[in-house]
């Protein structure tokens, strides 16, 4: 009897379709760049996708993984899985690498201290020679209002732990004053909404206030709409500032949406402040067709804490795409599949969410249909990749991006596969389609 047989590829999607095995980096970037660190997926536990990122790193070659933890936290904007990757680096890497690339990941000062509570996640140990480099080198990017900000004086670790940690060296005698301060507890106090109302200051003259005087970001305005609402704000005020703000926040589709669904009351203003916010994005000529998936595994929460699920993310990349798009048609897909009507904004993102019962996911014959009636120069897939299907190749370029963090995907064949929801996907193909080109 013949021993040496061929073997048989077992992977499969969560939905049951065929999968093909990724190698470790592919593997590692899908688990990464749609990752909020240790919170669980529809299919998959926080923990379990955070421990299968632990087992890859050290298969990667370091400066692959350096790279990535630096994309994750500058392209992707995510902030845990980042510092996360720099830690599980630290245990392998030799060299400078991992003070190099600590220090580039630190964007905020919070997260000087977070490292170091990851760092310690399994037990409290001396940190590494380089893990202090990097630490130092960070310190030195923050002035006195992140430091107050951020100092987190009832946290595990606090900010001026670290500095004793990794005996950081100031550059010059006013950041040694600096520090001292911060040692001694005399910052002078960041004016915030969060440390005045921690103060007890009145909530709606500190939120009229901080607007007027331009204190309050963009971000921390979109988050606090509800707030505002319940406490009184100047509803003329707010609405205001929403679209003075808009053009150049960076802000994602997506927390526009969150924002609309948290307050109502200012969706047209948030509406056409989203349209500002990407209006400046590149243009993709040609015809393209955008494929959303509205399974019932995409309606599962980005976080614990978040209202905000897949789909809304899927929805944001949507509404880029039909900005970005010279010419743009729109389907959804569950068991069945759907052209969206020609809207954009939050419309666009309603017609997608309502377009259908959120059950299986069809995807293969969903691909099919649109190879057999649709003609495109680009098909841009938006899933969660667990297709019940096999899914047939595009018929031009197809990108398949990954809004989830799941093992086994279907992205095979000629497909380029991208992960996440941030808008440096859509500039990444419109660059590399230059490129082609050039």
């Amino acid at each position: 009897m013949k021993t040496n047989t061929k073997t048989k590829n077992t992977a499969v999607t969560h939905e049951g379709a065929p999968a093909i095995p990724s190698k470790p980096y592919t593997e590692l970037r899908r688990a990464v760049l749609a990752c909020l660190l240790w919170e669980d997926t529809f299919y998959e536990s926080g923990q379990s996708i955070a421990d299968r990122v632990k087992t890859l790193v050290p298969q990667i070659p370091a400066e692959k993984v350096a790279q990535l933890a630096i994309d994750a936290r500058t392209k992707f904007k995510l902030r845990h899985m980042p510092l996360f990757l720099v830690r599980e680096l630290a245990r392998t890497a030799k060299g400078n690498l991992v003070g190099r690339t600590l220090s580039e990941v630190i964007q905020r000062a919070d997260e000087l201290a977070e490292f170091v509570s990851i760092y310690w996640a399994e037990k409290k140990q001396p940190l590494s020679k380089q893990v202090k480099v990097g630490l130092a080198h960070a310190f030195t990017k923050f002035n006195e209002y992140a430091l107050a900000k951020y100092k987190g004086d009832e946290n595990a670790v606090k900010l001026k732990d670290v500095l004793f940690l990794c005996h950081a060296k100031p550059k010059d005698e006013a950041q040694a004053a600096l520090w001292k301060r911060l040692v001694d507890g005399t910052l002078q106090t960041a004016d915030t909404w969060e440390s005045n109302l921690s103060a007890g200051a009145d909530k709606k003259q500190t939120f009229e206030r901080l607007i007027r005087e331009k204190k309050l970001g963009y971000m921390a305005l979109l988050r606090n709409l509800r707030k505002m609402l319940e406490v009184g704000v100047d509803e003329t005020l707010v609405r205001a500032a929403i679209s003075a703000g808009a053009s150049g926040s960076k802000a994602l589709p997506f927390r526009f949406i969150a924002a609309a669904r948290a307050a109502p009351r200012f969706e047209p203003q948030l509406d056409a402040a989203m349209a500002l916010a990407v209006q400046d994005l590149a243009k993709l000529p040609g015809k393209t067709a955008v494929l959303v998936d509205v399974s019932g595994s995409m309606d599962h929460p980005l976080s614990s804490k978040s209202e905000l699920n897949r789909i809304d993310a899927a929805c944001g990349l949507a509404i880029m795409a039909r900005e970005m798009c010279e010419d743009c048609r729109v389907f959804a897909f569950s068991d069945s599949l759907a052209e969206i009507p020609a809207r954009r904004g939050m419309g666009l993102a309603d017609a997608i969410k309502t377009s259908m019962t959120h059950g299986g996911t069809q995807l293969g014959s969903a691909v099919m249909w649109i190879n057999g009636n649709v003609k495109y120069d680009r098909l841009i897939v938006v899933t969660d990749e667990q297709s019940a299907s096999v899914v047939p190749p595009p018929k031009g370029k197809g990108y398949m991006v990954n809004v989830a963090t799941y093992k086994n995907g279907i992205g095979y064949g000629p497909w380029v596969r991208l992960d996440g929801f941030s808008e440096a996907l859509l500039a990444y193909i419109q660059e590399s389609e230059v490129a082609l080109e050039d």
